[in-house]
């Protein structure tokens, strides 16, 4: 158990102590990528990823930003941060899948890793919310982290 960094001695759940680290520019991108039923992707692109809602695309950003900012509100040990930035991108791969990529930065003592997957996870779920009026066949098939740096470790997906 003393490998995992949010138990103390005792085992039980505890923040880490960040009270030591160097403040260093730290980012994280994360993705989600989301598979619609054939129906559904048509109606989106016929009325350009428009909803009597509003725009699936636009509004699953603007939901993935505030998921990202809301991160230790939601994820019990999360130390509380704010965010130097946080952009997401949403676009259609080759396979017909919505692809959504949420980078977060911050100057600070502890990483973004966790906000970008917050974001992302967010955002995907805003578009579930929007379009299973269609259909409940959409599936979330994806939430990785791709890269993150400025901390102990980088880390890039290969």
């Amino acid at each position: 158990m003393s490998d995992f960094t949010h138990l103390n001695k005792s085992g039980q759940p505890a923040i880490v102590d960040v009270g030591n680290k160097t403040v260093t520019n730290r980012k994280a991108v994360a993705r989600a990528i989301i598979a619609l039923p054939e129906n559904v992707l048509k109606a989106l692109q016929q009325d350009n990823f428009k909803t009597k809602k509003g725009s699936v695309f636009q509004i699953a950003i603007i939901a993935g930003i505030m998921g990202a900012k809301k991160t230790s509100e939601l994820i019990p040990l999360c130390h509380p941060i704010g965010l130097d930035n946080c952009n997401l991108q949403i676009e259609l791969n080759d396979n017909n899948e919505i692809v959504i990529e949420c980078t977060a930065s911050i100057e600070a003592k502890t990483g973004v890793e966790m906000e970008a997957l917050t974001g992302a996870s967010v955002a995907a779920l805003t578009i579930y919310d929007m379009c299973k009026a269609l259909s409940h066949d959409i599936v979330i098939k994806e939430i990785t982290l791709i890269e993150k740096s400025g901390g102990k470790n980088d880390f890039k997906r290969t």
